[in-house]
């Protein structure tokens, strides 16, 4: 591990090798957000205007990264935020990431639309797996779905509230990415000059949706995404979340929420816990970033409940950041894909290591023993 962390010390330098190794449309794919991509940028910019006031003479310090959540102790309030088409990226994925988060005692968060059900992952994340959905139209497939997480062993619900519609991702639309990629010449092309990627992706075969498979009659990339467009998403209500509430017994997250009265009619509808996020760019250009929201939302939940951030990390300096200003936890998405395209399976373990060795640094250079203390140190925001 220390070979690792002096030639990749940063997730900056996972995500160049990342690029390297995977072809232009899972590289699009992973990395492109929507519209002019200025809500990316707002995210990156959002965290590197916060600052800290260091205290020094502290003597020995020993952070303590330990924090509880849900009941739960987890060994870093850090965790994989759910991610779709996973093994577009890289074949095996979210194995690789429920196994990390046995290992390491962090979340790691399933989507709906990842490539490996949940009957696979859940017992593989030993009670770390949370299982995110978006909410089908139609009640059976819900029920069902939410019926198979617990039975998986998943112990968090966390419901996707900001994907009323498709969004455009006009750079995928440029770069023709389509699902599942079109086999002609330049598909060729670009299986034939990142063989990594290939190989892999023979040794796994074609990455399927394979949670909806039952939903439908063939389980075809191009057929499973038609269903996606047509059948999930674009119903999501207070009283179909109430319906969730009714049928999930374990702590509840609604995520995607940016504005103060949706967090507090989540908590009043009986949701345990928010998760502040604008998707990772990739739905509103226009969307605030969520260290923008937060202060505001913070205000409004006034500590009836966790409040939960995600979009836009890439350190362990920007975990402790969203932290100082006030977040229970951080999920990070893009980060764990980098290190596992750039590596395989051993990155997502070194993207955990640059995520939380950066947090320690932190915690460190301010003379913080623990989150708890983290959370009262003083900040700066420019601007």
């Amino acid at each position: 591990m220390a070979e690792l962390m002096d030639r990749y010390p940063a997730i900056a330098d996972l995500e160049r090798r990342a690029m390297r190794r995977l072809p232009s449309f899972a590289r699009e794919y992973l990395v492109s957000g929507t519209g002019d991509e200025a809500t990316v940028r707002r995210n990156r910019s959002a965290f590197e205007a916060v600052t800290f006031r260091p205290q020094f003479l502290k003597g020995e310090l020993e952070p303590d990264t330990g924090t509880t959540l849900f009941g739960r102790r987890y060994a870093a309030p850090i965790g994989a935020a759910p991610v779709g088409l996973t093994g577009l990226i890289w074949p095996g994925t979210d194995e690789t990431l429920a196994r990390l988060a046995a290992e390491r005692r962090i979340p790691h968060t399933l989507s709906t639309v990842a490539t490996t059900k949940p009957e696979t992952v859940g017992p593989l994340t030993r009670g770390h797996g949370w299982f995110q959905l978006y909410p089908p139209r139609e009640a059976s497939i819900r029920d069902d779905l939410i019926e198979r997480a617990a039975a998986s062993g998943f112990d968090v619900m966390v419901v996707t509230a900001d994907v009323p519609a498709p969004s455009r991702r006009e750079r995928q639309r440029r770069a023709r990415v389509r699902v599942p990629p079109v086999i002609g010449p330049t598909l060729v092309a670009q299986a034939a000059i990142h063989p990594s990627w290939t190989v892999a992706t023979l040794r796994k075969g074609i990455p399927k949706f394979e949670t909806l498979e039952p939903y439908i009659d063939s389980s075809t990339l191009r057929q499973m995404s038609g269903f996606i467009g047509a059948r999930l998403g674009g119903t999501l209500s207070w009283d179909y979340l109430a319906e969730i509430r009714k049928r999930w017994d374990g702590p509840l997250v609604v995520k995607g929420i940016l504005d103060v009265d949706d967090a507090e009619r989540c908590l009043a509808e009986g949701a345990d816990a928010v998760q502040v996020s604008n998707h990772g760019g990739r739905q509103l250009e226009a969307a605030p970033s969520p260290l923008e929201a937060l202060d505001a939302i913070l205000e409004r939940v006034d500590g009836r409940a966790p409040v939960l951030l995600d979009s836009g990390v890439r350190s362990g300096a920007d975990v402790a950041r969203a932290l100082a200003l006030g977040a229970d936890f951080v999920f990070a998405g893009r980060a764990f894909l980098f290190g596992i395209a750039a590596l395989g399976e051993r990155g997502a373990d070194h993207a955990f290591e640059i995520l939380h060795d950066g947090l320690v640094n932190v915690m460190h250079q301010t003379g913080c023993s623990t989150i708890d203390e983290l959370r009262t140190r003083g900040v700066g925001v420019d601007g």
